[in-house]
């Protein structure tokens, strides 16, 4: 048996995820993924990720129902290494203006907002961004990026995203990676204490995101045995 099966990933199931590729990838890499909703399963696992896909207000809507917002705060308090993908990234902040004001679970300060309908030059922006872009490090926060699951990565290198909105942190050290997209220069990924979260999609990023996920192992890994 692989060394990291003994290592459970519990991937939380709100009914409004992109679970199988996800759990296609962790599996890949050797973890012991399950997709659940169960309060008790995702307490009692090593490592924990919220994906995500749809509109925000309505995730949070599931969430609520679910009953998973305190198990995820729980769960992030614990100090266990945890994941969030796309609008699982966005779900981390405080509040997102997608059809309306929602509030988010607010452990990272900021807003959700849309790219704007032209960039500063007045280029009309097409959107939703889907496809490849390059992802580049936090200037201001460099040693993030070395102490990261990014620790392979190389600054610049492509991911694939799907997106009409992104975050903006209330603080910039919450800032993992950046992008541009036609100008727009946005925060693509973040990192706080024992979060990390990306809003293009490791699992379908090829042999780069496959990488992200093995360093997660580790992580997870250093978490178990420290």
């Amino acid at each position: 048996m692989n060394e990291e099966k003994k290592y459970q990933v519990a991937i939380i199931d709100y009914e409004m995820g992109n679970m199988f590729s996800v759990d296609h990838a962790c599996k890949y890499v050797g973890l012991n993924s399950i997709i659940t909703e169960d309060k008790d399963v995702i307490m009692n696992s090593d490592a924990a990720i919220l994906p995500g896909v749809g509109a925000f207000g309505n995730c949070m809507a599931n969430l609520n129902k679910l009953d998973l917002v305190s198990p995820i705060k729980d769960f992030v308090a614990s100090g266990k290494p945890f994941l969030g993908i796309c609008l699982g990234l966005q779900l981390l902040f405080t509040e997102s203006e997608e059809f309306g004001l929602s509030r988010g679970l607010d452990l990272i300060q900021g807003k959700v907002v849309r790219f704007p309908s032209e960039n500063t030059v007045g280029k009309k922006l097409k959107v939703p961004q889907v496809g490849w872009n390059h992802i580049y490090e936090n200037k201001q926060n460099e040693n993030h990026w070395g102490n990261s699951i990014l620790k392979d990565t190389t600054s610049k290198e492509f991911m694939y995203f799907v997106h009409s909105y992104y975050v903006k942190p209330d603080n910039d050290n919450d800032i993992l990676t950046l992008t541009n997209y036609e100008g727009i220069e946005y925060c693509s990924g973040v990192k706080k204490n024992n979060i990390t979260a990306f809003q293009f999609h490791p699992e379908k990023s090829g042999h780069e995101g496959i990488k992200i996920y093995k360093n997660w192992v580790t992580e997870i890994k250093n978490f178990k045995e420290n």
